[in-house]
């Protein structure tokens, strides 16, 4: 009889399906796997889900939306593949799957590696770089397409163009876009392109496929012919998820041949839409303009003055500054004339008297030697009392009388006793030359000079 499990050994289904989901991830390593695509759904969300069968068995598989583009790969129905993926289980369900992160067609594995052996040694060279990327003209003159005239994606183009902007005329540069040697005649025609410069942007496109059929585009004649192109270059082949050499080389990469010609070409819509507004606003600014225009008008008209009207004002104000004129010159005249008596009185007044005037001189001349005559003497009587003053202070009229004047070393005279030094050495200046003496205080009252 088995035991009765106790509450604490039962498990819930999300544990047990936890520990499986932990188990398998933990337990299996990243491996790859081949086999066929069955029972395919591409979610709205992007991600793809499918089952992975071979005769014998199946498995269910997950590949995210960004994993699934970064692939490159287009997923179909009954396609063989070989993915790469962790082994995992959906506990929700209880299912058992593989979370893809890379997935490829099965034999292209080769290709696989040329391709990004081709792609890493380009960007090395720099053709993928951004800064030689050039404008696509937004009104080209002329569009160019390089690819097949039986292609589907020419059609399309067509169409496109013919419906966005049908006066831009459309060339083609015939092509084979797959099989053997289509890379070198792709390439042939893109050299053709640019040697005829005859349109201002080329289109190189291709309908989708797998990657065999795109192959071609992931050629080095194909990347080198783009590179070398002098026209602006907008590549649009297969659908959006594929990715060759030529998106990278090509100035734009569009994701359809589609779009490709909506990228080049103006859409007639658009620009009619933007003339309409653009003739809308300039309808509006004209309309504001002839209001202004008007009202300036007006305005005009009202300060207008008729020329019969401004001639009469005219003629009345020359009467008026005739007028004037004659006022001031009679005014100025008159003056005038005010003047010129004025300036015979005063010539009257000054006009020469002969006999008068050399009576006057006579007496000025005789009046003048009179004043001479008294000036002079009174000028001799001056300077007689002037040199009886200097006679009688002439230090050598008292030198004469027996004085003597006391001088020192320095030539200072002495005019007291108290200025002497005991044995100073003095001079003694006389009526008829000087002497030296010394002096000696020992000697002589106050008031004396002691030698």
């Amino acid at each position: 009889m088995l035991p009765t499990p106790t509450q604490s050994d039962v498990i819930s289904v999300s544990t047990l399906n936890r520990m499986a989901r932990d188990l398998l991830e933990a337990g299996l390593p990243a491996v790859w796997i081949g086999g066929e695509i069955s029972n395919l759904t591409v979610a709205a969300s992007g991600h793809a889900y499918f089952s992975l069968k071979d005769s014998s068995a199946q498995v269910r598989c997950v590949m995210f939306r960004q994993r699934l583009a970064a692939s490159g790969v287009r997923l179909a129905e009954g396609m063989q593949v070989e993915l790469k993926g962790t082994v995992t289980l959906y506990e929700a369900r209880g299912d058992y799957q593989i979370n893809v992160a890379t997935l490829r067609s099965a034999g292209l594995g080769r290709l696989f590696e040329a391709f990004e052996r081709l792609k890493a040694r380009l960007a090395a060279e720099g053709l993928f770089d951004e800064a030689k990327k050039r404008a696509i003209p937004t009104h080209p003159r002329a569009i160019g397409v390089v690819t097949s005239p039986a292609a589907a994606a020419l059609r399309d183009v067509i169409s496109t163009l013919k419906r966005r902007a049908p006066a831009i005329p459309v060339i083609l540069y015939p092509t084979p876009v797959q099989g053997d040697g289509a890379a070198q005649k792709i390439a042939d025609a893109i050299r053709a392109a640019g040697r005829r410069a005859e349109v201002d942007v080329l289109i190189v496109c291709r309908g989708g496929g797998s990657i065999e059929d795109l192959w071609a585009f992931n050629e080095e004649a194909v990347a080198r012919a783009l590179a070398a192109c002098p026209i602006p270059v907008v590549s649009g082949v297969g659908h959006e998820t594929d990715f060759t050499i030529c998106d990278f080389v090509a100035d734009l990469r569009a994701p359809t041949p589609t779009g490709a010609a909506e990228r080049v070409s103006p859409s007639r819509e658009q620009m009619l839409s933007q003339v309409e507004l653009a003739r809308r606003r300039l309808e509006r600014a004209l309309g504001r303009l002839m209001t202004d225009k008007t009202q300036q008008l007006d305005y005009l008209a009202r300060r207008l003055v008729h020329p019969g009207q401004k001639l009469a004002r005219q003629r009345e104000r020359l009467a008026a500054t005739r007028q004037r004129l004659t006022l001031l010159a009679e005014a100025r005249l008159s003056g005038a004339r005010r003047g010129l008596s004025a300036a015979e009185t005063r010539l009257a007044r000054c006009r020469p008297r002969p006999a008068e005037t050399a009576r006057e001189l006579d007496r000025l001349g005789h009046a003048l030697r009179r004043a001479l005559v008294e000036r002079l003497a009174r000028q001799r009587l001056a300077l007689a009392q002037h040199e009886a003053t200097l006679v009688a202070l002439n230090p050598e009229a008292v030198l004469s009388r027996g004085y003597a004047i006391v001088e020192k070393a320095d030539g200072s005279a002495v005019k007291s006793p108290g200025q002497l030094a005991q044995g100073e050495r003095v001079t003694l200046r006389l009526a008829e030359g000087s002497t030296h003496a010394r002096v000696d205080h020992s000697s002589g009252a106050q008031g004396e000079l002691p030698f």
